[in-house]
């Protein structure tokens, strides 16, 4: 028995999607519902702990800002592809959807394998991380309290997913807000303070590689895909599906610009490159060590906001492969009386606990989990990228309300990014990287094995 079809799984993704159960997903989001998920989903606990990276591969204030512009620019770009893929496929689906209707079902298989191993539980990782670096800067629990905090957090989550469990509004919209609240006290923060004067990043670093920077700078403003995923449930969605797309760039942009401006104001290029927790050591600057508590405490609740709603979706995701799949029926069983799926979560929190465990190996937890994940999700979006060329030869007489600019440079240029950025996640082959890549490659004999 082959791979399903994709009207079978979108009925399984819309099944297993969010907090309520639906076959057929109503049009109840707003313009400004979608404009607000976008900037929530983007705006994570990552822009407090990227702009140190960037900086150290990157140099100086002028360069370090000039990379945060270019990744609005090249999201916007991709944005453009996007409307046209969503406004002219609007389904549950999304990234899923298109992969299947441009190539068929075993690329769309290999995604969603990715999704399970790499992509949603790397993201996990990458995200408990976050949670560590930052709450070892409140209560330090000796050299591996990064990993140590990284590894409870995922423990815990998991476990209050699988109780059935579920963050309320309150809950959700106070997490929301303290993250906003974080990035707009570190702003005030970096321009309260006297300044340091322009300088280079020397120590720590050997050269410039503009390949990794745009790699992290991108991880920070990733998620605006996610539209993709909304396109069924939006009002009027020939209108809203592209203008909730290049509102929520614009404000993300304005935001990421702004914070790395004040994080050089207050720390300078050096400052950044050398900090473990960016965020942490400016407020330390501006208020002292009650400064370093109060951002932490905010930076890690935003952290832990954004790791519940990734294994919360993550396992709902690895739920639908389970119902289309074969070889991983098992994740397909859903407990009524919790209502949740706890196959699905255990085994996401299993593969993510060992993403921590491979960070521990390397030292470099955050990093490795950028490595890990980082090939596997430019190959998907290239691929979805290109699948709007694909899907334009196939159906050329499919209407749709948006059309790419300058069609089929845009594309062609997006594509072109994307494979630049899989090539600098994989020309210096780290650990996380070839990790990553086999894990993935190991999707093929197990498609092929299913299908005996």
């Amino acid at each position: 028995m082959g791979f399903p079809n994709s009207s079978d799984c979108s009925e399984s993704i819309a099944a297993s999607s969010a907090s309520e159960q639906s076959a057929s997903p109503k049009t109840a989001l707003t313009l400004m519902d979608a404009v607000a998920l976008i900037v929530g989903i983007v705006i994570g606990a990552g822009i407090f702990e990227t702009p140190a990276l960037v900086a150290s591969t990157t140099g100086t204030n002028s360069t370090v800002l000039l990379a945060w512009i270019i990744g609005g620019g090249v999201s916007l770009v991709g944005a453009l592809c996007y409307a046209e893929l969503a406004t002219t496929y609007p389904h549950v689906g999304g990234n899923y959807h298109y992969l299947q209707r441009a190539y068929g079902d075993s690329i769309a298989f290999l995604f969603a394998w990715a999704r399970m191993t790499v992509v949603q539980t790397g993201s996990i990782a990458l995200l408990a991380y976050v949670f560590g670096d930052y709450a070892s800067e409140i209560l330090p629990l000796g050299a591996f309290s990064g990993s140590i905090y990284a590894a409870g957090a995922i423990v815990i989550f998991t476990l209050i997913n699988v109780l059935g469990l579920r963050q309320g509004k309150g809950v959700q919209n106070w997490l929301t807000a303290a993250k906003v609240l974080g990035l707009i006290l570190v702003i005030v923060a970096g321009l309260a303070t006297s300044g340091v004067a322009p300088q280079a990043a020397t120590e720590s670093k050997i050269s410039t590689d503009w390949g990794m920077a745009m790699i992290f700078v991108l991880l920070s403003y990733g998620g605006w895909n996610e539209a993709a995923y909304i396109s069924a449930e939006i009002r009027n969605p020939d209108r809203n599906i592209a203008r909730s797309l290049f509102w929520g760039i614009g404000i993300i942009a304005a935001i990421y610009i702004a914070i790395n401006f004040a994080y050089l104001h207050g720390l300078g290029v050096s400052g950044m490159a050398n900090s473990t927790a960016v965020a942490a050591d400016l407020m330390r600057g501006a208020y002292g060590q009650s400064g370093v508590v109060f951002i932490s405490f905010l930076v890690a609740i935003s952290a832990l906001g954004a790791l519940n709603a990734t294994v919360f979706t993550g396992a709902r995701t690895n739920f639908a492969l389970g119902q289309d799949s074969n070889a991983f029926r098992f994740l397909g069983r859903w407990q009524s009386k919790q209502n949740t799926p706890i196959p699905a979560l255990l085994l996401q929190g299993a593969i993510a606990l060992l993403l921590v465990g491979l960070g521990i190996i390397t030292r470099k937890g955050f990093e490795t989990m950028v490595e890990y994940t980082a090939p596997v999700f430019w190959l998907f979006f290239l691929l979805v990228g290109f699948s709007l060329i694909v899907l334009r030869q196939k159906e050329p007489n499919r209407s749709s309300a948006f059309r790419v600019p300058f069609y089929p440079i845009t594309p062609i240029l997006f594509c072109g990014i994307c494979a630049y950025l899989l090539y600098s996640s994989l020309v210096y082959v780290k650990v996380g990287a070839l990790a990553g890549v086999i894990v993935v490659a190991l999707g093929i004999p197990v498609l092929y094995w299913q299908r005996r």
